[in-house]
């Protein structure tokens, strides 16, 4: 007779001391962050009065890490992953304590921004690729799902906290808090993880260049992948109304705290979707779930076309993230877990550096054409182009799933 497996608890992922250190780790450093975008937000709006502006500053925060993914996402495979996620940490701390430095030129403060987006592949890349080996079997994905909701909770923390100390301090005062938060992740992460060796060893490593190919080549050309990576990717491109949240509350009659407010709707959603794709979704039924999802997500933000009210769309954010966050956090496990440890670094790197890239290119591009139609028609004309493209992206996944669904199933 065979025995059915327990699955995995959220109390079984906790109970696993690497992993809280880790979560704690990327807990204080993404609320700081959030903070952070809350700050530069509201202070290049106030001083320039500028959507694109605005959206130019808020998308730097994501943009430079497309050269970041592809030029350094490799360093995952290379080197020992918790060295290369302090170090990160630690080179974030100082980069972000610079951008708080008052009377900065816009090109010194792009620049500096510019640079901590760089080296967020990275560190994504190294954490992510780290996870199996520190929570086994269905804990992984598990932990993926807590991982997800925390990291939303976080947002959700530094959004909020973010609207309201800028208004009752500087957004330089929030710049310094989130310099403090990455300088905590690093000694967090330096006193609770594993040391490993790196995952070819510590001997002779393969070429930079052809590293790089090895990563592209596995991702662009297997569809099941290449579907999985771009759909994440269309994902993050509909969070453009994150970008658009100062000129979207200027418009609605709001200030400061109304941006911190409308920024929340995103990560709370995710909380929630997240949390609803964990707990009630049963596991083979989540990767076939994928594009439908992908394609929900995308439709809802058409609402924004009447022009909603803060309360309506503080809804419509939160349910379009709630979906789109279900979509990456599954397509994500599935490719982790599909890819050899020794190649798994550069792959979600790459995953990541497209995501990162979708993220602040959208606000970029969403922020010029938000000055010629208003920031509410601009987030509707996302939603439908997102469908548009999203469309035959599950087509192909649906496809590929059900050709090998052994392979694509994580459970």
């Amino acid at each position: 007779m065979t025995q059915t497996r327990p699955r995995a608890t959220f109390r079984d992922v906790f109970g696993v001391a690497e992993f809280r250190w880790m979560w704690f780790a990327e807990l204080c450093s993404i609320a700081g962050d959030q903070l952070a975008r809350v700050a530069l937000s509201y202070m290049v709006f106030r001083a320039t009065g500028s959507s694109a502006l605005t959206g130019l500053t808020y998308g730097l925060t994501f943009a430079p890490s497309l050269l970041g993914g592809v030029l350094l996402a490799g360093v995952a495979d290379r080197f020992r992953r918790r060295e290369v996620m302090v170090a990160v940490d630690v080179l974030r701390a100082g980069l972000v304590l610079a951008v708080a430095i008052p009377g900065l030129p816009f090109w010194v403060l792009c620049t500096l921004v510019g640079a901590v987006s760089l080296l967020n592949p990275v560190f994504k890349a190294a954490q992510v690729a780290s996870l199996p080996a520190v929570l086994a079997g269905e804990r992984f994905l598990v932990g993926m799902a807590v991982r997800n909701m925390t990291v939303q909770s976080a947002q959700v923390l530094g959004f909020g906290a973010g609207g309201l100390l800028v208004t009752a301090t500087s957004p330089r005062t929030a710049l310094v808090v989130d310099a403090v938060t990455f300088a905590l992740s690093a000694a967090l992460l330096r006193v609770g993880m594993a040391d490993r060796r790196a995952p070819g060893g510590d001997g002779q490593r393969p070429g930079w260049a052809r590293s790089m190919r090895q990563g592209a080549r596995m991702t662009f050309t297997d569809p099941a992948l290449l579907s999985l990576v771009l759909l994440t990717w269309m994902m993050a491109a509909l969070t453009v109304y994150e970008g658009l949240a100062a000129p979207y509350a200027a418009a609605a009659g709001g200030g400061a705290a109304t941006v911190g407010l409308l920024l929340a709707g995103d990560p709370v959603g995710s909380v929630v979707g997240a949390y609803v794709l964990a707990r009630w979704v049963p596991a083979h039924r989540r990767s076939p779930l994928i594009g439908p999802l992908a394609m929900a997500s995308a439709a809802v933000l058409v609402v924004c076309l009447a022009r909603p009210g803060i309360v309506v769309s503080f809804v419509v954010f939160a349910v379009s993230g709630g979906l789109g966050t279900a979509v990456v956090m599954q397509a994500t496990s599935v490719v982790t877990l599909a890819v050899p440890d020794e190649h798994r670094g550069r792959v979600v790197g790459l995953s990541n550096t497209g995501l990162g890239a979708a993220s602040g290119l959208s606000p970029i591009a969403g922020g010029f054409v938000a000055d010629q139609i208003g920031p509410p028609a601009t987030v509707a004309l996302f939603g439908v182009a997102g469908l548009v493209l999203v469309i035959p992206l599950a087509v192909l996944w649906r496809r590929a799933f059900r050709r090998d669904p052994r392979r694509w199933d994580p459970t």
